[in-house]
C-alpha cells in the first residue's frame, strides 16, 4: 500500500504566523515545483491564520497537509489532503509525546483515516520547538538511529522527521537515521537554503523540507532546493 508521501522529494512548510517574501504570493510558492505543502508552526498559531493560508494555497494543484502544533488550531477544510501529527520523541515535556494527542482525540469526529503520525527528533537546542517541548538535543547519531527504530517498530509511525530547525544538520546523523529505518519515510528539515544543501540531505532523507527559506529569501531560492532534492533522488533511483 502506497502512502501520499512516497513520491515526495521536497516539501515547503509554510508558517501561518510569518509573511511571504516581499512581492511574492502563495501562487508563486505553489509553482516552485515542490511536491507538497505543510502548513504549521511552533508559536503564534491560530485557527484563523491556518485557515487563511490553507484557503489561499487550496486554489492550486499541490497537496496540502496541516501540521498542527496543538489541537486547538486543527481546522477542517475541503482543501486539506490530511494531517501530519507530530510526536516529539525526545521531548522533555511528555505533553508533546502523548498529552497533546490525547486532547486531539477529544475533538469530535476526528478524521483518523487522514491523520498520519510524524515521529520528530528535534536537534537544534536553540530553536523554538526545542525550547517549547524541552527537547533533549544532546544526542549522538546512534541515539537518533535508536529513536528511528522506536518510531517505526514500537510506535508504528510511518514518518520520522529529523528536525534541525533553522540550522543545517549533520549528514552523518541523517544517514544513521536512514539506515535504521526499514519502511518508514525519513523527512529532513533545517538549514536547507540552496541546491547543494538540498542535494546533500536528499542523498539520505526521502524528503527534504524547507521552511524559513520561503519566508526569508523567496521562491527562487526554493526552486533551487527543489532541483537539488530531485536531482539527488533521481541519482539514487538510477543506482538501484
Amino acid at each position: 500500500m502506497t502512502a501520499p508521501w512516497d513520491d515526495w522529494d521536497h516539501v515547503v512548510k509554510l508558517d501561518p504566523d510569518k509573511s511571504l517574501a516581499p512581492g511574492e504570493s502563495f501562487e508563486d510558492v505553489c509553482e516552485t515545483g515542490t511536491d507538497a505543502l505543510e502548513i504549521g508552526g511552533t508559536t503564534g498559531m491560530t485557527e484563523e491564520k491556518m485557515e487563511k493560508v490553507i484557503a489561499a494555497c487550496g486554489k492550486y494543484d499541490v497537496p496540502i497537509y496541516q501540521e498542527p502544533s496543538n489541537p486547538a488550531v486543527v481546522v477542517e477544510r475541503e482543501e486539506l489532503d490530511g494531517y501530519l501529527v507530530p510526536t516529539v520523541l525526545n521531548a522533555g515535556d511528555p505533553f508533546w509525546i502523548t498529552g497533546a494527542h490525547k486532547e486531539w482525540a477529544r475533538i469530535e469526529d476526528v478524521d483518523w483515516s487522514r491523520s498520519h503520525a510524524e515521529g520528530y527528533v528535534v536537534l537544534n537546542p536553540d530553536s523554538s520547538v526545542a525550547e517549547y517541548t524541552e527537547a533533549d538535543c544532546d544526542l549522538t547519531a546512534e541515539d537518533v538511529a535508536a529513536y528511528a527504530e522506536v518510531a517505526e517498530h514500537q510506535l508504528g509511525q510511518p514518518i520520522l522527521y529529523v528536525e534541525y530547525s533553522g540550522t543545517f544538520g549533520d549528514p552523518e546523523v541523517v544517514a544513521a537515521a536512514a539506515d535504521a529505518l526499514d519502511d518508514a519515510a525519513l523527512f529532513y528539515g533545517g538549514g536547507v537554503h540552496d541546491y547543494d544543501t538540498a542535494h546533500t540531505m536528499a542523498e539520505h532523507a526521502d524528503t527534504v523540507i524547507v521552511g524559513d527559506l520561503v519566508h526569508d529569501e523567496g521562491c527562487e531560492a526554493v526552486r533551487e532546493t527543489v532541483e537539488g532534492a530531485k536531482d539527488a533522488a533521481k541519482t539514487a533511483a538510477e543506482s538501484v
